[in-house]
């Protein structure tokens, strides 16, 4: 291996990293093993700390490597049975493929040996990493962090107010003022962890994409290349139940009969501050439905999840990757490999499609609300056994509209009018109603006849609250009739405030402080309706409650922070390492495009945390045009300059090229690696 920081680089026989000025590697290999050892070693450089905590992890191993804290995660590894599924999951791939995979991590070790030197001493306790440790981590991201977590189990069906998502369009030619296809790529997720995006252009004979992974995974999951391209969505997708079952004599009953637990006795090592280890056992139950997470007073909850027989994610991302039109495209989709996830589409011969893709589990009835019921786990009547085929999913493939979207919405609002008629599927494969994101994006979507590139970054950024749009004229009236004077400024005030959340904006704080004290099912005069999904629910139900809590978050808010037109920027901010910008965007429940989330910091402000992570917007004319931007950066080592590089941009609403040509690569070259 070979180092150069001010050679230019030169083509020849051996695998290159080309790391452009935002540290964003351009690998150029002859054959795909290569292709594949290099991105390891890429991931490592750029965030090998990060990605060998994530490998220990899905080993059901972080207690054991670095204390107790890590314990509770190894619990839910080992009961999920990730460590004993994930050789199985090895030997299930295709021979080719579990090649690809082998050179990923033998790659990620070559790093570690060379370059041991910039990864801390506590992660290297991981290496050697094998193929098995990569799908592993697979299924910790996959089944047991998207499909379901310990945080969704615990709450019983309870669904936190936010959970990743993501925003996706495609825009046909006929919509395009340019007659190019447009994609728009936007995920939202938490800024740490095993959600952490990597951007990286991988360039083999048969593939020539850039797009994101998450750390660790060895293929882009999200990507364009010179023909096609992709977004992913978290769908309105169930893909695990919980079963209560009736506990007798050592086992459970079923279907009039009492079937034994398979029991294992499993030992967890903790590691003590002092260095040593203790163990700490641990008990897995599995009934036909899955494993047990909880047992009480003759009751057992089982959890079961999909996925499990299907290990071919990985292939299934990569094989989309390396697509050139509509058909390869579907062909590489329909073994439904990957559990869950939207499919937005977008390719230069002008296709667009919207796919609601996964595993969604064949039931005997019921409605997708009605799902979320933990379910009698006495009887097979209701335990589901089978998928939906690739068939049986709700697909729409270049509507007269022109236009795709989706905000974490449900399929049937894919386009409008509506071209995707609920009544078609099942009533428990997704709800009906739309978020107020969902309906901003259909909103902006639909202003212009025409959409540019230009203008889907500006709508893209777009800080307008929808939700403020449905009530504010009646909150300001009501306020306006209290005989509270805070009751009369906060009216002055918000009949001024323009609505948006830009860092600027005056009256967005005391909005958004307002509805987050309010109910919002009970808040609305005229609620949903299906029949106007564009324009409801609006209006207030309870005017006078309305202006009661108003008057109660103004007082605090004049107490707290001095004043009830502080900008939201002076209240909501970017903060990464030294930066410390002011924020714009918010929670997607106000109705906000530029989806951020926040949480409070000990300064008493609100500090981002997750939300919009990576934003591409892409063109498919002639050649691929693409502009980009990744919030936190491509790297997490210490003392890198790209874990920041980007912020600044992010912040300003700013996206910078992607650079694809290698003549456009070295003009942005930083350095080089020869492999």
């Amino acid at each position: 291996m070979t180092i150069n920081s001010t050679t230019p680089a030169t083509e020849n026989n051996s695998t290159e990293i080309l790391w452009d000025s935002y540290g964003i590697p351009h690998i150029f290999a002859q054959n795909n093993p290569d292709l594949f050892y290099a991105f390891g070693w890429a991931q490592m450089q750029s965030h090998g700390n990060l990605l060998l905590r994530l490998y220990g992890q899905a080993r059901g191993r972080g207690a054991e490597y670095w204390g107790e804290d890590y314990l509770e995660r190894d619990r839910w590894i080992h009961t999920m049975g990730v460590p004993d599924r994930a050789p199985d999951w090895y030997a299930a791939q295709t021979p080719v493929f579990r090649t690809y995979l082998d050179a990923f991590a033998e790659g990620i070790n070559a790093y570690a040996a060379q370059q041991g030197d910039c990864l801390d001493e506590a992660v290297k306790v991981v290496l050697p990493v094998t193929g098995v440790d990569i799908l592993a981590h697979l299924q910790q991201v996959l089944n047991f962090t998207f499909v379901v977590n310990p945080q969704e189990v615990r709450e019983r069906l309870t669904n936190p107010e936010e959970t990743p998502g993501s925003n996706a369009w495609a825009i046909a030619p006929r919509r395009s003022q340019s007659g190019h296809t447009l994609l728009l790529i936007n995920p939202h997720l938490p800024w740490s962890d095993l959600y952490h995006w990597y951007e990286a252009q991988l360039n083999a004979p048969g593939i020539n994409a850039s797009g994101v992974a998450l750390v660790g995974i060895p293929v882009l999951s999200m990507a364009f290349n010179d023909e096609i391209g992709w977004a992913h969505t978290v769908n309105t997708h169930k893909g695990w139940d919980l079963y209560e079952l009736t506990l007798k004599e050592q086992g459970y009953q079923f279907d009039g009969e009492v079937r034994n637990f398979d029991i294992q006795e499993k030992i967890l090592s903790v590691k003590q501050e002092d260095g040593s280890q203790v163990n700490v056992p641990l008990e897995v139950k599995q009934s036909i439905h899955g494993p047990i997470v909880e047992e009480s007073e003759g009751k057992a909850i089982a959890l079961r999840v999909v996925g499990l027989d299907a290990p071919g994610a990985l292939e299934e991302w990569w094989t989309m990757a390396t697509a050139t039109d509509l058909a390869g495209f579907e062909a590489a989709l329909k073994p439904l490999q990957i559990p869950m996830f939207t499919v937005i589409y977008g390719d230069r011969q002008g296709h667009i499609l919207h796919l609601y893709n996964g595993q969604v589990p064949v039931r005997s009835g019921g409605t997708f609300e009605e799902g979320w019921e933990i379910l009698p786990g006495d009887t097979s009547a209701t335990l589901w056994t089978q998928i939906h085929p690739y068939q049986d999913l709700p697909r729409l493939l270049d509507p007269p509209t022109g236009w795709l979207q989706n905000a974490n919405d449900p399929p049937w609002s894919t386009t409008f009018p509506r071209a995707i008629a609920p009544s078609d599927y099942p009533s428990y494969i997704a709800p009906s109603e739309l978020s107020f994101r969902a309906q901003r994006s259909v909103r902006m979507i639909t202003e212009r006849e025409k959409m540019t590139v230009d203008r889907l970054i500006e709508y893209k950024h777009s800080t307008r609250m929808e939700l403020a749009d449905r009530i504010l004229d009646d909150l300001i009236d009501a306020a306006r009739e209290s005989d509270s004077d805070l009751a009369h400024q906060a009216a002055e005030l918000f009949s001024r405030w323009d609505r948006h959340a830009n860092s600027e904006s005056q009256g967005a704080v005391l909005f958004a402080l307002w509805v987050g004290e309010m109910e919002l099912s009970e808040l609305f005069a005229t609620p949903w309706n299906p029949d106007q999904p564009l324009s409801t629910p609006t209006g207030l139900a309870d005017r006078d409650w309305a202006v009661e809590v108003l008057e109660a978050v103004a007082q605090e808010m004049s107490d707290r922070l001095g004043r009830l037109d502080i900008p939201w920027g002076e209240v909501f901010r970017f903060r990464l390492d030294e930066l410390d910008l002011p924020a714009n965007g918010g929670y997607s429940f106000l109705g906000l495009f530029r989806n951020i989330w926040f949480e409070e910091a000990e300064d008493g402000r609100f500090a981002a945390v997750g939300g919009d992570s990576y934003i591409a917007a892409v063109e498919f004319g002639d050649s691929v045009q693409a502009k980009a931007v990744l919030s936190y950066g491509n790297s997490s080592q210490p003392d890198s300059p790209h874990r920041t590089d980007q912020f600044t941009l992010f912040a300003n609403q700013q996206l910078r090229p992607v650079w694809r040509l290698r003549s456009d690569i070295l003009n942005h070259l930083e350095y080089q690696v020869n492999l």
